[in-house]
């Protein structure tokens, strides 16, 4: 059996290897760095669990994927826009706390640990062209940036919390966040299209949640990244197949992005073993959904002024609406020829 290989050991690009090679296939990873996870230094991210009615837990045990890091699941959050401020109770998980780089407890490390278990071969400071690669898994695309982010990870004294902060000088069309788990902390600002502005929004956002609670911050370092989109991927270029932010996959509305990272890989793994069509199998999959990102960007950016309301519902409300505004509604068909004509002149580096 000829070896299949994968460039990039992100979390979709292992993903595909740890499907592979529970098949019996064997597999090469190249990675370009010396270790998984590089493009983070401890950042804690959301894997969110509101945009589909599986839980993401049991959809990683479908993909292969067992629960070998940390992650912790939240029920609580808190919204404000720095003067009004709503505790918001789910009944079920609204997303569970990863970590992530190249750190025991990451998801990085837990997909890297479970990937050479089954036999992988990962080979650190090397590449090889994308061309002779099968699944091409090299995370954001550089000149098509949509979205950055800048912060802290820090240890604290905190109880557990996740504050979402809706505040444009504090995260110009997007939003920043405070989590905290087991004693740890991430403080970060999302800013979409003046990303030159992420410094300052950062400033302000330390100033709004300093004000608002003790944050006891020890050991701070730098964290932060860059999210890339499209809604015209390309998911398969002669025989090699495109996975997560290397296919364009990413949600457009708040970047969360590492569900569908994992699922693309998934279906690309799937595909091969399987011998069918990926590229049609990925469009079919994500089509509606990246269709129904871009409706939730323009709106998101049009109704600035009513954001905090539309969110501070009770917890059942709240979720079925983050529910429907992924599934590319009959308003959001409607909206989409609009959407996309103002999002094309305001993001002009993408491809919509």
């Amino acid at each position: 059996m000829r070896r299949t290989k994968i460039v990039g050991a992100g979390i979709s690009g292992l993903s595909a290897a740890i499907t592979l090679a529970k098949a019996g296939h064997n597999v090469d990873v190249f990675e370009k760095n010396e270790d998984v996870g590089k493009r983070f230094r401890g950042d804690l991210e959301g894997l969110e669990n509101w945009s589909e009615k599986e839980d993401i837990l049991n959809e990683f045990k479908r993909m292969n994927i067992t629960v070998n890091f940390d992650c912790d699941p939240f029920s609580t959050l808190t919204v404000t826009n720095g003067s009004k401020t709503k505790e918001i109770k789910f009944e079920k998980p609204l997303f569970y706390l990863v970590k992530r780089g190249s750190m025991p407890g990451s998801l990085d490390y837990g997909l890297k640990e479970q990937a050479l278990a089954l036999g992988v071969c990962i080979h650190f400071g090397k590449t090889i062209p994308q061309d002779q690669a099968d699944i091409v898994a090299t995370g954001p695309t550089f000149n098509e940036i949509a979205g950055i982010d800048k912060g802290i990870a820090f240890k604290t004294t905190m109880k557990d919390t996740a504050v979402l902060l809706l505040n444009d000088k504090a995260a110009y069309k997007g939003y920043a966040y405070l989590l905290v788990t087991k004693g740890y902390g991430c403080m970060c600002t999302v800013v979409l299209d003046e990303l030159t502005s992420v410094a300052h929004c950062f400033e302000e956002t330390k100033n709004i949640f300093s004000t608002m609670m003790d944050l006891g911050i020890q050991e701070p370092k730098k964290v932060g990244g860059i999210g890339s989109f499209s809604t015209k991927n390309v998911f398969k270029k002669d025989k090699s197949l495109f996975v997560g932010e290397a296919a364009g996959l990413q949600d457009f509305l708040w970047g969360f992005g590492m569900r569908y990272a994992v699922t693309s890989g998934f279906l690309a793994a799937q595909s091969i073993l399987d011998n069918k069509d990926y590229e049609q199998t990925a469009q079919k999959y994500f089509s509606h959904k990246l269709k129904a990102s871009i409706t939730n960007r323009y709106l998101w950016e049009k109704c600035d002024r009513i954001r905090y309301s539309l969110m501070v519902k009770n917890g059942r409300i709240m979720k079925a609406i983050l529910y429907r505004m992924h599934r590319y509604n009959f308003i959001q068909k409607m909206v989409y020829p609009l959407a996309v004509s103002y999002l094309r002149k305001r993001y002009g580096d993408l491809r919509l």
